[in-house]
């Protein structure tokens, strides 16, 4: 069977260096996937709006694109065409094509849907989902958040941000969820947290698209009032038991920053659910101007009446959060 593989492969292969001689196209591989256009020559602006990318799936892997460019140009100008590819010159089995208007994608899905590319080989053409968001199971847990996000920076591009949980399905394990910029950028960095490129301690270390039910899932534990005074919520930590004064946290803070050229933090919070039992649910976003990632998600506050506000009470816990990913060790006096 490698020999037969071997044998219909070269032919393909000739077929598609004469089909790129041919019509001057260029094909730029980089990171697993083979890449026409985006913009292709001659294109005028910006890229086209979104819903314009469709998936291409079920593809013969010795099927190149002096064979789909053309016929998915067919219908509609593109814009990009991508295909995934395999380190023995093959391809994967699917490919995304981006046209230039929504049209062009829905007569494409039309179209090909269906379609039979070669007799007995009917493939599958549906609108692109574009997720975003990465679920890593099986976390140690002694893997902490500013650990995690340093060693993406490092291996992956267009992380907005990362989030640890208590995982679901693992005993003494964290889950981390990432969300990246695009759908080609969460791409990318799902094949190269696969291949091993990122070295993450703990046992059994999965990595998948972050699916609905799992969302849905984590999203209700946050929504549960904690039985300690801060909820852990998404990724921020339990208070010391005695909190520093709120200004005492914002010069540290604000120390840290400057100390490291980072800007002065920007902090919003929004109240976005009150229980009749006093607890406050914040919404919260820090903004760092000169670090990579802003710090956002939800945490859970009780006003102690000592005369501070909701809101001055979800700063504490938020700012001794960035305090900690910063790399600070908050030492109280108390």
């Amino acid at each position: 069977p490698q020999m037969w593989t071997n044998s219909v492969n070269q032919a393909s292969k000739t077929a598609l260096l004469a089909w790129e001689k041919e019509t001057g196209i260029k094909l730029v591989q980089v990171n697993g996937q083979r890449r026409y256009g985006g913009p292709p020559p001659g294109w005028v602006g910006g890229p086209p709006p979104a819903d314009t990318e469709v998936y291409i799936g079920k593809l013969p892997q010795d099927m190149y694109e002096n064979v789909l460019i053309p016929l998915f140009q067919s219908v509609g100008k593109l814009y990009e065409f991508r295909l995934m590819m395999t380190f023995s010159g093959l391809n994967r089995g699917f490919a995304y094509a981006r046209y230039s208007t929504q049209r062009g994608a829905r007569d494409a899905i039309a179209t090909f849907n269906n379609f039979q590319v070669r007799r007995g080989c009917t493939i599958v053409v549906c609108r692109s989902t574009q997720k975003r968001e990465l679920v890593v199971d099986g976390l140690a847990t002694s893997v902490s958040q500013w650990e995690l996000e340093a060693m993406l920076q490092q291996v992956t591009e267009g992380v907005l941000s990362v989030t640890l949980h208590a995982s679901p399905c693992q005993r003494q394990a964290k889950l981390a969820v990432l969300k990246y910029s695009s759908h080609q950028a969460a791409a990318l960095a799902k094949k190269a947290l696969m291949e091993g490129n990122l070295r993450l301690r703990g046992s059994g270390v999965r990595v998948d698209w972050l699916h609905r039910d799992l969302k849905q899932k984590l999203q209700l534990w946050e929504e549960r009032p904690p039985p300690t005074r801060v909820h852990e919520g998404l990724a921020v930590p339990k208070p010391l038991a005695l909190p520093p004064v709120l200004q005492d946290v914002l010069d540290r803070l604000n120390t840290l920053c400057w100390r490291q050229r980072l800007g002065t933090p920007l902090f919003l919070t929004k109240c976005v659910q009150a229980n009749p039992n006093g607890w406050l649910r914040f919404w919260y976003q820090v903004v760092i101007p000169r670090y990579p990632v802003p710090f956002s998600g939800f945490t859970w506050v009780r006003q102690d009446g000592q005369g501070r506000s909701g809101h001055e009470e979800a700063k504490v816990a938020v700012a001794q959060h960035v305090l900690r990913v910063l790399g600070e060790s908050l030492v109280s006096s108390h």
